[in-house]
């Protein structure tokens, strides 16, 4: 029997995650364009430098997959038993830490300059001979930057859910934060430009707690993740149906007369242990083997999992 046969994607997912990539290396080059778009019209509006430290921030997520579809699909190792499957959750903590890092910076700073009562002005430009306001500016390249970010945000959030990518539903996430963040900022620059000097902070602390929410959720389901709570749905709505489905599926079996299952994330999928009860000791080391095969076949999800005969189960006090 061997220990380690197969990469972790069946090869319609592989090139789900081949697409995942580019999309990626697509989110990267719009962040660095964006950033240095926002840089020459940054002036001193609150809401703008939220958008832009946002910006800078949203590089972390796409960099952070991208170093975790480099690593986790090495074979397991004398240092690694497990294999470097986790390498997608560490990099799911590192893109929700950067979501939630990201929003309370924000908040804070534009907090401080709210109750300061700072008035933000935004002056006159000229261009080519043309003097305007700088305001027009900023909006038209907050706008611009808006397009691409729902565009990408859409297409990761769908590929995501194949994958059960949370790496990349985080990223699309910090992809929503975005053109949520630039669509805040225009609010805030025109109620500069007709004489309300709060609404450029107010739109920034908007954008900020709406950035923390979703670094609080994905910060909390990734450490959660990496304590091996029971699998949860990629957008951390509730519980994943599979480990349920499986266990019936199992319990079908003519020579099984109870079972206990435990299944953990690690990355795309799902590793654990599955307890069984006999009916009879008939080639049990057979049919044990067949069992382990027929449930990584149940799923594609399902990775690794120990089969292990025993007299009896005694449920957790958590499965009564």
């Amino acid at each position: 029997m061997s220990v380690y046969d197969r990469f972790e994607l069946p090869p319609d997912k592989a090139a789900l995650h081949r697409k995942a990539v580019r999309l990626e290396w697509w989110t990267i080059a719009f962040f660095v364009a964006a950033i240095a778009l926002l840089a020459v019209v940054l002036g001193q509006s609150q809401a703008m430098k939220a958008a832009w430290i946002e910006d800078m921030l949203g590089l972390v997520p796409p960099l952070a997959f991208l170093v975790a579809a480099r690593y986790r699909n090495r074979a397991p190792d004398h240092h690694f038993p497990y294999g470097y499957h986790r390498s997608v959750s560490v990099a799911f903590l590192t893109g929700a830490v950067a979501l939630f890092g990201l929003g309370a910076y924000v908040c804070y700073d534009s907090v401080v300059r709210l109750v300061a009562g700072e008035r933000v002005p935004i002056g006159l430009i000229e261009v080519f001979g043309v003097r305007f306001w700088l305001g027009w500016l900023m909006i038209a390249v907050l706008l611009a930057t808006m397009v691409p970010a729902i565009l990408l945000g859409h297409a990761k959030v769908r590929i995501a859910r194949e994958l059960h990518d949370k790496v990349l539903y985080a990223d699309a996430e910090m992809n929503r934060a975005d053109w949520l963040t630039a669509g805040a900022a225009v609010l805030g620059i025109l109620g500069i430009g007709i004489g309300w000097w709060w609404a450029d902070p107010v739109a920034a602390v908007v954008i900020g707690a709406d950035i923390v929410r979703d670094g609080l959720r994905t910060t909390r389901g990734a450490v959660a993740n990496l304590m091996d709570n029971r699998p949860r749905l990629v957008d951390e709505s509730g519980p994943h149906p599979l480990p349920d489905r499986l266990l019936a599926a199992v319990l079908e079996h003519d020579w099984i007369a109870d079972a206990w299952l435990r299944l953990r994330e690690e990355g795309h999928v799902f590793a654990g242990e599955l307890l069984v009860v006999p009916t009879d000791e008939h080639d049990l080391v057979g049919r044990c083997e067949r069992l382990q095969r027929w449930t990584r076949e149940f799923d594609w999800r399902v990775h690794d999992i120990v089969v292990a005969p025993v007299g009896r189960i005694e449920p957790a006090p958590g499965d009564r």
